[in-house]
């Protein structure tokens, strides 16, 4: 009987914990309009998978990504090597990009930004 009230207990918590947790998701134009239409917060991520900048941004931006503060966030990843028209749409001209969008509008942009207070100051910029 414990052990059932435990399992319900860390499940819930579970749940909770992701309610709390902004979205992450590959970059979808249509996703992105509806966001856009909505005043909603989105962060464009673009990376590359040999980057090493890329892979020293990306426990930040997970950690804030799931912070209870960014819950209402959506952070949109696209890939610099297999997205070349979006990278021009955007105006970017290397990966470890990261642009802050509020309704649709561009609010604020880093490249190879690796500091958790960069980071976070970006993000903060689609909320305010």
């Amino acid at each position: 009987m414990k052990l059932s009230k435990l399992f319900v207990t860390l499940a819930l918590a579970s749940l909770a914990s992701i309610s709390m947790a902004g979205e992450i998701k590959p970059y979808d134009q249509a996703a992105f309009d509806q966001l856009a239409i909505a005043g909603k917060p989105v962060v464009l991520s673009i990376y590359a998978t040999w980057c090493t900048t890329c892979k020293a941004q990306k426990p930040i931006e997970d950690e804030l990504m799931h912070a209870p503060a960014y819950r209402d966030l959506t952070m949109m990843t696209i890939d610099f090597d297999a997205a070349k028209p979006l990278l021009a749409k955007y105006h970017v001209a290397m990966q470890s990009t990261l642009i802050a969008f509020k309704a649709g509008k561009e609010v604020g942009r880093s490249v190879g930004d690796t500091t958790h207070a960069g980071i976070a100051a970006l993000f903060k910029k689609t909320l305010n």
